[in-house]
This record gives structure tokens, C-alpha cells and sequence, in this order.
């Protein structure tokens, strides 16, 4: 997982409450089991028409918007089904935050996983945000600070817990952290080969 100090770039406005994680990724896309690729599906319904082309009309297929590297919505989102693909395609179109008022408790807890950083601000901090966005001003947000920046120096500071901070900035999600105990697991399975060695005696296969 890429590691999360500081992400600067244009911000994707989208002032619409309860996004929900059928709308960031549909249904279909629940048959990819990894974690790259999926970018082409990420807003899917609302990005691409049904023949094919481009929605002229969707913030991402817009200048500067399709490079955005952040997304400003409004309270509740990630809300609906539990679907870990939508921080995946998040994170796979260059996506490394999301700013919002409130965040789906599932949703939230997947981004941290998954390399994205959900930023919670006030309402009015949002409304700032969002009108900075749509005019195609940049956005930066600084981890170890815990400051979102605009351009014209205005900033407002977020919570996030020291351990998921420290996951973060160290680009570790569940299986960088247990690899992190890989001394310890080594000195374990030696200890039990030592004491229970039929555990570790393979038969040959007939």
C-alpha cells in the first residue's frame, strides 16, 4: 500500500449527500476479486453511457477534474452495502481522499485499509471546500499535520486516531502489519517445530 504523507491536487466536487457504494461501484463489479483494474467501473452508471461514450456532464470526465486526486461530497458517504470494491476503485483512478461532513461507518473503516484517507470537517469547512473545488482550485491534505489547505492559505484541521495515522503514513493495511511481527512468528514456529515436530512432518502423497 502507497504510503499517505501529503496529497495536493484538484478535488472533485460532488455536492450530493448519501453517495452510496452502489453508485461508486455497481453491483457487477463485485465479480473482480483484486484490488487493480477497477477503475473502469468506479461511478460507472453516471461516467459512461450506455453506448459506451463518456457523460460529458459528470464532474470526472471534466477538465481538470478527470485527474483529481480528491473528492468533496456532502454527510453520509460510502453509505448502502459494505462492498470493499468502492475504496478499491477509488484508490485504483488516483483517488487518495475524500472530504465530507460524515462517512458510512463500514466505508470509513475501509479506506484506512485500503490506502484512502477520509477527511470529516464542519459543514461550513465543507461548503469551502466544495466552492474552492468547483473552481478548479487545488486542495491539499497534510497527514502528519492534520490540515486541509487551500490555496489561499486558509486551513482547517481533522481527527484521525494515532494508529491508523501511523498505518497510513507507513502504507501498512492488515498483512503489512502482521509481517511487521515476522521475527516474532518465526521464533514461534520454531519453538513449536521443536516441541510438536509431527506437526510440521509431511507424508508423502500416494
Amino acid at each position: 500500500m502507497e504510503k499517505f504523507i501529503t496529497i495536493q491536487g484538484y478535488a472533485a466536487p460532488m455536492p450530493i449527500p448519501n453517495i452510496n457504494t452502489d453508485m461508486i461501484t455497481p453491483k457487477y463489479m463485485l465479480k473482480w476479486v483484486t484490488k487493480t483494474g477497477l477503475s473502469w467501473g468506479l461511478f460507472r452508471e453516471y461516467r459512461i453511457r450506455d453506448d459506451g461514450s463518456e457523460n460529458p456532464d459528470f464532474i470526472l470526465n471534466q477538465e481538470p477534474w478527470r485527474k483529481a486526486r480528491l473528492i468533496v461530497a456532502l454527510e453520509n458517504f460510502g453509505c448502502g452495502s459494505s462492498r470493499e470494491h468502492a475504496p478499491w476503485a477509488l484508490y485504483d483512478f488516483g483517488i487518495r481522499s475524500v472530504i465530507a461532513t460524515s462517512f458510512a461507518d463500514i466505508f470509513y473503516n475501509n479506506c484506512f485499509k485500503n490506502g484512502l484517507l477520509p477527511v470529516v470537517l464542519k459543514p461550513e469547512e465543507v461548503d469551502q471546500v466544495m466552492q474552492e473545488a468547483k473552481a478548479g482550485r487545488q486542495v491539499a491534505v497534510d497527514l502528519p499535520q492534520q490540515k486541509v489547505t487551500l490555496e489561499d492559505g486558509r486551513q482547517f484541521g481533522f481527527e484521525v486516531t494515532e494508529f491508523r495515522k501511523h498505518c497510513l503514513l507507513n502504507g501498512l493495511d492488515d498483512i503489512g502489519l502482521t509481517l511487521q511481527q515476522a521475527p516474532k512468528i518465526d521464533q514461534f514456529e520454531q519453538r513449536q517445530r521443536a516441541v510438536q515436530p509431527w506437526l510440521y512432518d509431511r507424508a508423502p502423497i500416494a
